[in-house]
C-alpha cells in the first residue's frame, strides 16, 4: 500500500544552516544515520523529494569511465529517453 502522509514541520536554524526535523518520515523509509540520500528538487513546483541511495557495485570489467559515459549520455538525451518510455 502506498499510503502518502502529510506532516507539517518549521524550518529552523542549524548552526549556519537551516534544516528541518523530520525523523519519523525518516524512519518509515528505513532511513538511519548515516545513510546516503539523493535529493531532488523541482524549483517549479516547490516539491524536494528525498530517496533512500542504493549503492550499486559494478559488474567486473565495467569501470567508473564507463559510468561517467553512461551518465553524461543519460543526461544528454534524458527527455528523448523519456519520451520513449511512455510510448
Amino acid at each position: 500500500m502506498n499510503r502518502m502522509i502529510d506532516m507539517e514541520r518549521k524550518v529552523t536554524k542549524f548552526g549556519n544552516s537551516l534544516g528541518l526535523t523530520m525523523t519519523d518520515a525518516l524512519k518509515q523509509l528505513g532511513l538511519q544515520q548515516g545513510d546516503t540520500v539523493s535529493i531532488d528538487v523541482n524549483q517549479a513546483s516547490g516539491e524536494i523529494i528525498i530517496k533512500k541511495s542504493v549503492k550499486v557495485t559494478l559488474p567486473n570489467g565495467i569501470g567508473d569511465d564507463f559510468m561517467d559515459s553512461l551518465v553524461d549520455v543519460i543526461g544528454e538525451y534524458d527527455d528523448t529517453l523519456r519520451g520513449l518510455k511512455d510510448r
